[in-house]
């Protein structure tokens, strides 16, 4: 792990401006990370829009490419892009989710999803882009099948959450979804076989060294054997599994906790990402960024992370969301509820 003994600094590349409201949520478009195609993400903001980023190939400056708007009359909380890049959806307060197609440069809502009681919180796809997870304020967890001609069927609703449901995320390799929630877990959800019922199999609560407050977010890293959740207790945990069995057919394996990070934000962590380098990006309501990375000194039974960089007063205001860019460059982006997103450059200080 060269960055532990690096001397690192988060370098501010752009800040970007245009949403009229808080800003929740980024997503970069994993078709942008081959090197001959310009880099690519959607922010989505309390202004109920959605604006579509580009990175221009000669200037190298971001440019506001399209806004999507008159879709959504509500909050749009949430964006993920099928594993392909050419679909874009949207979770919204509205109770909808809508799917946006790039036609031509032109982005247009081919389907809209409805079926939420109240606010849909997250959207996710899964690693095939053959199913799409959403979750809200009703508590519950939809799972939709990906049809041909841009139709979209719920094939089940999961109800096991006590509360309103923040995120859902599918495992990078396999169909097994998570949830976390307000009431203060994450919900492992698994289906036996291709056309099965799907159930929770597993809860990661306080009782199995898990949160004792909500839990924002999570995400894994590249192998997708451990997770990384971060909450309101103002702690990061990162849980593991055996997934060689679950690839290989053998049933089931659970998740248990492996270490607790604390004391490293003093108010919410909402936001937490993992990159393919193995570097953990938290984002919290103190204004601040922190990365992780699992240091030397841990024996392999009990690895052990470390923060190697912090930055302060990274946004004005709470920030909602850190992604790092898929693609060979160390980029990371943050939204705030200041109305901004920055794009920064993990570089090393020479």
């Amino acid at each position: 792990m060269e960055f532990l003994d690096a001397n690192l600094e988060l370098k501010e590349i752009q800040k970007l401006q245009g949403h009229t409201d808080r800003v929740w949520s980024l997503a970069w478009n994993p078709a942008t990370v081959a090197a001959d195609v310009p880099a690519v993400f959607a922010s989505c903001s309390g202004d109920k829009t959605v604006r579509i980023w580009e990175q221009s190939p000669s200037t190298r400056s971001w440019d506001c490419k399209a806004v999507l708007e008159e879709t959504h009359t509500r909050t749009v909380r949430s964006c993920a892009w099928s594993p392909s890049g050419k679909l874009l959806a949207t979770a919204s307060f509205d109770a909808t989710t809508a799917i946006w197609e790039n036609v031509g440069g032109d982005f247009e809502c081919v389907s809209t999803l409805e079926g939420h009681e109240n606010e849909v919180k997250c959207v996710s796809w899964n690693a095939s882009g053959s199913l799409l997870a959403t979750c809200g304020r009703d508590k519950t967890v939809w799972i939709w099948e990906v049809m041909p001609g841009n139709e979209f069927e719920c094939i089940q609703v999961l109800q096991g959450h006590a509360q309103d449901v923040k995120v859902v995320r599918w495992h990078p390799t396999m169909d097994i979804l998570f949830s976390c929630s307000y009431d203060n877990t994450v919900k492992v959800w698994w289906s036996e076989d291709d056309d099965g019922d799907w159930s929770c199999v597993q809860t990661l609560g306080e009782s199995s060294y898990g949160h004792s407050s909500t839990v924002w977010s999570l995400d894994f890293n590249a192998k997708g054997d451990k997770l990384v959740t971060c909450s309101d207790d103002l702690t990061l945990k990162i849980w593991e599994a055996d997934i060689t069995r679950m690839q290989s057919g053998d049933g089931y394996a659970p998740w248990n906790h492996l270490c607790t990070l604390s004391g490293y934000h003093d108010r919410t962590i909402f936001s937490v990402h993992w990159s393919r380098e193995g570097i953990i990006a938290s984002g919290a309501a103190d204004d601040a960024v922190r990365l992780f990375v699992q240091s030397k000194d841990g024996s392999m039974n009990e690895p052990s992370y470390q923060l190697i960089l912090k930055k302060e007063k990274a946004h004005d205001m709470d920030i909602n969301s850190v992604q790092w860019c898929p693609g060979e460059k160390r980029l990371l982006a943050s939204a705030s509820d200041d109305g901004t997103i920055k794009v920064w450059e993990l570089a090393t200080v020479s």
